[in-house]
């Protein structure tokens, strides 16, 4: 009797993806070697994806929607503005382990320093979380734009830091968000 193996989505092959981007770099973003991490062949990555390209396309695509939009709908339910600037900041420095845990964003970063369209899908994306924090900012009468740089800028060092040390972020970034609300206090 043969094993009937389980169907792959494309979203399987993303996930796949991230979690070889955040070991080993672009470099590992091919077809053979997701095919043998999955324990399948190529033709199953070719009956999702285009090629390469498409695939890159889709991974950046799903990562913009996941680092974006689905954390600032999830959030739009919130009504206090200090309530919803602490869970953005515990769901910011969650590590994700479907996605590659805490190495994902890092690499995508190092991904697009060689690659314009990637350059391009984090810009979007720093654009719009930028924007986003912006606006709890100004909710809470913090209006000095360096405030929400500061606040993403550490997001980013927090990552990058966690992806050589392991350490959980999610007490730092609340401590920076609690000395940043008693400024406001004060």
């Amino acid at each position: 009797m043969t094993e009937k193996r389980n169907r792959l989505s494309s979203e399987d092959w993303i996930m796949a993806g991230f979690r070889a981007l955040a070991r080993q770099g672009a470099k590992a973003l091919k077809a053979e070697p997701l095919a043998r991490e999955l324990g399948t062949t190529k033709g199953s990555f070719y009956w999702h994806f285009k090629d390469l390209s498409d695939f890159h396309t889709q991974m950046l695509l799903l990562w913009e929607h996941r680092a974006v939009d689905a954390i600032t709908d999830g959030l739009a339910a919130e009504p206090d503005p200090v309530r919803r600037l602490y869970l953005l900041g515990e769901i910011a420095t969650a590590n994700d382990a479907t996605h590659g845990g805490d190495s994902t964003e890092p690499a995508i970063r190092a991904w697009a320093l060689d690659h314009p369209d990637v350059a391009q899908a984090v810009a979007r994306v720093d654009q719009k979380r930028l924007g986003y924090l912006k606006e709890i900012l100004i909710e809470l009468d913090l209006t000095n734009p360096d405030f929400a740089r500061i606040i993403y800028g550490a997001y980013i060092g927090l990552g990058t830091l966690s992806a050589t040390d392991e350490v959980d972020n999610r007490n730092a970034m609340s401590t920076l968000l609690a000395a940043l609300l008693a400024l406001r206090d004060a």
